[in-house]
């Protein structure tokens, strides 16, 4: 199955969405609903990771340990293991696609690369980044409803993601092609071409229209990442570049946290990222306070999911009705993820 798989790593708001379509409409590429695969088996099933795992950390990593050294080739015949759960499973997505390749594209996968590529090191791996500040702003307008402060407790996305691509693509433990959304959008022919040169496959034009094929319209569906931007287009656009400065400018206070959360990321990692502190903090010094414009966005079901969730959120710890809020909320974060 190796040779028929690729990741698709980045974070949430990274633009991966809109890389899968474009990938999912060449004619040899099948780009499903993220899966999830990879996350539990690497906290659930390997001992590194069980001290996360919802269940006594100390006597399962004792007792996987255990089980390791008694196979006959120790770690390779336990990943070897994993390794067929998930085969199989993939080879089941693919066999009603007709197509030979298949691009798994779950952001969660970058927090548990180490793991990922002991199980797949022979796989295709592509790694998207983006400007860290329109990352971190695209995440709280999509799914905090604006509310940064909200956003950050719960999820303090750029501290978690940013670290780990970079570690990944300063080390280099596999083969993989680095793109950043920018130049994505700015001309998804050549970067389309970079990629799948990298996955051994052909550049189909049409890619770039990803919206107007069966293929790239296939998986449009409601799954496989943001159902409010990209599903609504038929190619790239560039609209989104400056978006992250204006949010910012209309908000004093997330200006602010957005100077923290670059302060809060090293030289080392953001160099990798591709965005330098010196070009970053550039731009931010740039972003000129202006009035907020609120208003004008148009509500539907999943706005509105997202707005009650963060309020849930946000009122969870002072509502009398505390284990129905938390129900609730439970039932929101599944909904909506």
């Amino acid at each position: 199955m190796q040779d028929r798989l690729a990741f698709l790593i980045g974070s949430p708001r990274s633009g991966s969405t809109l890389l899968a379509r474009m990938l999912g409409a060449h004619s040899a590429i099948h780009a499903p609903a993220e899966p999830h695969l990879i996350t539990p088996l690497a906290h659930l099933g390997y001992p590194e990771r069980v001290e996360k795992a919802p269940y006594d950390p100390v006597i399962t990593e004792q007792a996987l340990r255990e089980l390791i050294g008694a196979l006959p080739r120790g770690e390779e015949d336990y990943l070897a293991a994993l390794r067929a759960a998930t085969d199989a499973l993939y080879q089941g997505l693919l066999a009603g696609s007709g197509k030979p390749m298949l691009l798994d594209k779950t952001p969660a996968y970058a927090l548990v690369l180490d793991f990922l590529v002991r199980l797949y090191p022979k796989a295709r791996y592509v790694v998207l980044t983006r400007h860290p500040l329109a990352v971190w702003s695209s995440y709280v307008e999509s799914f905090f409803d604006g509310d940064h402060e909200v956003a950050h407790a719960h999820n303090p996305l750029l501290e978690r993601y940013v670290p780990a691509i970079a570690r990944f693509l300063r080390e280099r433990p596999v083969p993989y092609v680095h793109v950043r959304y920018e130049e994505l959008v700015g001309d998804p022919a050549r970067e389309l071409e970079r990629i799948c040169q990298h996955l051994g496959v052909p550049f189909e034009p049409g890619m770039v229209r990803y919206g107007e094929s069966a293929e790239g319209a296939a998986t449009t569906a409601r799954g496989l990442g943001d159902p409010l931007g990209v599903g609504s287009q038929t190619r790239p656009t560039t609209g989104s570049l400056a978006k992250w400065a204006k949010e910012m400018a209309a908000e004093p206070a997330k200006l602010a946290q957005g100077r923290r959360l670059i302060e809060r990321l090293t030289d080392q990692d953001l160099e990798a990222w591709g965005y330098p502190r010196a070009e970053t903090e550039r731009q931010l010094d740039a972003v000129v306070p202006a009035p907020a414009r609120r208003g004008g966005r148009g509500w539907n079901r999943y706005r509105l999911e997202r707005a009650l969730l963060v309020r849930l959120r946000r009122n969870i710890h002072h509502n009398a009705f505390g284990r129905l809020v938390k129900r609730v909320r439970l039932a929101c974060d599944v909904l909506l993820r």
